[in-house]
């Protein structure tokens, strides 16, 4: 089924790259996107959430690129180099074949750190290449004006909020705001270019083809050590391992915040509304994240979320917590409780699907399913990586404690719709999974626990899910409590263990919802017309739902179902493994990219479809 697609007029869709012909590359700090032609069309500095640098992905005129290609006509080919987050972007023409590689070192807390250096090595590997490099800042979102200074082979870029260095090896010339280059390379030759944020501790530093050489080497190193924690060697190795290391690349060191994905108002349907701002850390997806990160063995990104909550003062008391909770639904990835919504209305939005929006108006909802998420990941956190201390267990008491006495009450649910709250069952059966995974620690360590009243709350829960959230009528569990209206995030009861995944109750409900929702094995949220959300337009497939989908069939028993759906779902992916948030009609990809919930939910998939396969 499809509930359809709006089309564009206006705009030249050829001034945009499609959001899938994109790698990322990052420094556990900030990322940026590059296409296949070369061009960094998204950076922000010095953090995942300051204001873009590069920004022509949301407006090809007034966002600002570093392109850098060579100057004749060529085919392109990008990959990753093997096992690390370094992106290789080759060109061949008929005179010879060329290639970059873009990497940002990760350095430690050091000063260097503020640099943020972003390294560009072209090198021609056969024959002879003609290469042109355009950088072209526009600070601020492209709002903020600045200057430039050129001295050989150094460009300074300043604007009132900060200033970066250009350094190359070959000879760069000035063109009113940006900076040009042209240079040729014969075989085995190479040129470098090298973009810092620097300041008073931070001064222009070159980086010539040794150091280049150098930095390339430690930061192949850096994540091939990294990588080799993972436990997981099953079928899909490389494709479980590319996610990791994309879940690893939108963590911010500093404080073991993860990011919901690097990007901001990437649409959810072209010429839609359904833009946001992913750039902030969701308790939600950070949680699923530290699940997935666990279950490769990954235990050290586990520990800094935890003291990344800690500091959010996750023990909460009195007033402060009655009536929204210990935890907000996001923070800023410093730990901020502030992120003021505005729209950028002098950017045009990609391919013309304005707004584009800076901050999240969603961080006032109420949303129950968060805890779930949260308490799932610090039991399983304290059953795989290390027992959690007392001051932790207390901090889960709070949570469980204000549950017992909140769960029960409308909210915005986990798909955050701006319609208003309802009782949705998503965020009832989450509050149950907090409730039963704090009971399970508890009588398995023994600690301290207002037992009865937690099973009690437990129970409840239960009781009402099954009463008031099955559909007799429809066969299946349903969005809300007393609806008839089919919701994906349903395809996580079984996963839960709220129900067993062969209850005949279970297995008539993923009928309906193959039926409904599913289309050659993507997965639609729900169905906007059925179950208005306060926005217009409709959206793609949802990426994650699709992974549940396999997952849901696999704990069914029906494997070569499950297999199909997955390796279906393997082929949406774009030429590096990445997904974004979400999949067009036509198999393009939508929304925020590449987006963590994707990609936990893909390894997920794959752990559990290869135990089940044996």
């Amino acid at each position: 089924m499809a509930f359809g697609n709006a089309c564009l007029g206006g705009v030249d869709g050829a001034r945009y790259l499609p959001i899938s012909e994109h790698g990322l590359i990052g420094d556990l700090r900030t990322a940026a996107l590059v296409g296949t032609n070369g061009t960094i069309d998204w950076y922000c500095c010095p953090r995942f959430d300051a204001p873009s640098v590069f920004a022509s992905i949301l407006d090809a005129d007034r966002g600002g690129s570093f392109e850098l290609a060579a100057d004749v006509p060529t085919r392109t080919r990008q990959f990753y180099f093997p096992d690390t987050n370094v992106l290789i972007t080759r060109f061949f023409a008929s005179d010879g074949v060329a290639e970059i590689q873009d990497f940002m070192p990760v350095v430690d807390e050091s000063r260097e750190a503020a640099r943020h250096r972003l390294i560009r090595r072209v090198i021609c590997v056969r024959g002879t290449l003609p290469f042109r490099a355009r950088i072209a800042p526009r600070f601020g979102y492209g709002a903020e004006p600045h200057t430039v200074e050129l001295r050989a082979h150094e460009a300074l870029f300043r604007s009132r909020s900060m200033s970066l260095a250009l350094t190359a090896t070959a000879a760069l010339e000035c063109d009113d705001l940006d900076v040009w280059s042209h240079f040729k390379l014969l075989e085995g030759e190479s040129a470098v270019f090298a973009l810092d944020q620097i300041g008073d501790d931070v001064v222009p530093r070159a980086c010539p083809r040794a150091e280049a050489e150098e930095q390339f080497e430690a930061t192949v190193r850096f994540w091939r050590r990294w990588l080799a924690g993972s436990r997981y060697h099953g079928r899909w190795r490389e494709t479980v391992h590319r996610s990791a290391l994309v879940l690893k690349l939108l963590t911010y060191a500093p404080t073991g915040a993860i990011v919901a994905a690097p990007t901001t108002s990437l649409p959810e349907q072209i010429g839609g509304e359904r833009n946001w701002d992913y750039r902030y850390v969701w308790v939600r997806d950070a949680a699923f994240c530290i699940y997935a990160m666990l279950r490769l063995g990954f235990t050290s990104e586990a520990e800094a979320f935890m003291a990344f909550l800690d500091e959010r003062g996750m023990q909460g008391s009195g007033q402060d917590i009655a009536a929204t909770g210990p935890l907000q639904i996001m923070y800023g990835i410093d730990g901020r409780d502030e992120l003021p919504e505005h729209e950028l209305s002098h950017l045009e939005g990609y391919l013309g699907s304005a707004p584009v929006r800076v901050g999240n108006a969603a961080t006032g909802q109420l949303q129950l399913d968060i805890y779930g998420a949260l308490i799932d990941s610090v039991y399983l956190y304290d059953k795989w990586g290390q027992p959690i201390s007392s001051d932790r267990w207390d901090e889960v008491g709070v949570v469980v404690d204000w549950l017992c006495g909140h769960w029960d009450q409308p909210d915005e649910g986990v798909w955050e719709t701006r319609g208003g709250r309802r009782n949705f069952l998503y965020s009832r059966l989450m509050c149950w999974v907090a409730i039963e995974r704090a009971i399970r620690m508890a009588n398995r360590r023994g600690l301290p626990a207002d037992l009865p009243r937690w099973r009690q709350s437990r129970d409840a829960i239960y009781r009402q899910i099954m009463q008031r959230g099955w559909s007799a009528e429809r066969g299946a569990f349903v969005q809300g409590l007393d609806s008839d209206v089919l919701d994906a995030s349903l395809l996580m009861m079984p996963m839960a263990k709220f129900i067993s995944p062969t209850d005949p109750k279970w297995l008539s409900t993923l009928d309906a919802l193959t039926t409904d929702l599913v289309s050659d094995s993507l997965v639609y949220r729900y169905d906007p017309q059925a179950s208005p959300d306060g926005l217009r337009g409709t959206e793609g497939t949802f990426s994650i739902c699709s992974f549940w989908y396999v997952e849901a069939l696999a704990r069914a028993g029906r494997l070569e179902e499950a297999q199909l759906a997955f390796e279906k779902m393997l082929t949406y992916a774009n030429h590096l493994g990445l997904y974004a948030e979400e999949i067009g009609p036509t198999g393009e990809q939508l929304g925020n990219f590449p987006q963590a919930f994707t990609h936990l939910s893909l390894i997920s998939a794959a752990f559990n479809l290869d135990r089940a396969l044996g």
